[in-house]
């Protein structure tokens, strides 16, 4: 089995694990996704939470099929990547995972005005700003060296920054 196989088999794994759970199971435990309560406010506001979601599913699908096929690895801890994945949505943001799986759990509570999962949402975004500062970004250092100091200079940590910067000439 060649290495992408076995780096997109694993972040597959990964994905139903960590964000399967964080952004999917535990959210439904919470709602039951099921009928929209009444609405205090336009209607069209609620429906909102599915550009969130659906952009945090797209975002999540997309960097985990780069870690597989570019970075040779995974997002798990356990199965790192072998080369440092700046491309993609990583050219607009160092943690774009993290960032849309938020999106996704908040998303979920704009659409079923739940402020349980709001709350939720804040206690994950909180969880995952710790596990970067405390565990991601001084690994990736230590792995990655000057490489990584480079891309931390020139991309956001958390707010993506959309426009490119033009090379110097």
């Amino acid at each position: 089995m060649t290495r992408r196989v076995k780096a997109a088999l694993g972040s597959l794994a990964f994905l139903v694990l960590a964000p399967g759970i964080v952004a999917g199971l535990v959210p439904w435990l919470i709602t039951h996704w099921g009928p929209l309560p009444p609405a205090d406010g336009p209607d069209s506001l609620r429906w909102s939470g599915l550009i969130l979601i659906v952009a945090g599913v797209v975002v999540v699908l997309e960097a985990f099929a780069r870690f597989a096929w570019e970075g040779l690895g995974t997002p798990a801890p356990v199965a790192p990547t072998r080369t440092l994945v700046v491309s993609g949505f990583y050219r607009f943001v160092r943690n774009p995972m993290y960032v849309a799986v938020t999106a996704l759990i908040f998303g979920q509570a704009v659409l079923f005005a739940g402020w349980a999962v709001a709350f939720y949402g804040v206690v994950i975004a909180a969880t995952f700003y710790v596990f970067v500062h405390l565990y991601e970004e001084p690994t990736l250092r230590r792995v990655y060296g000057e490489e990584y100091a480079a891309y931390c200079a020139a991309t956001p940590a958390w707010i993506p920054r959309f426009r490119r910067e033009r090379s110097r000439r």
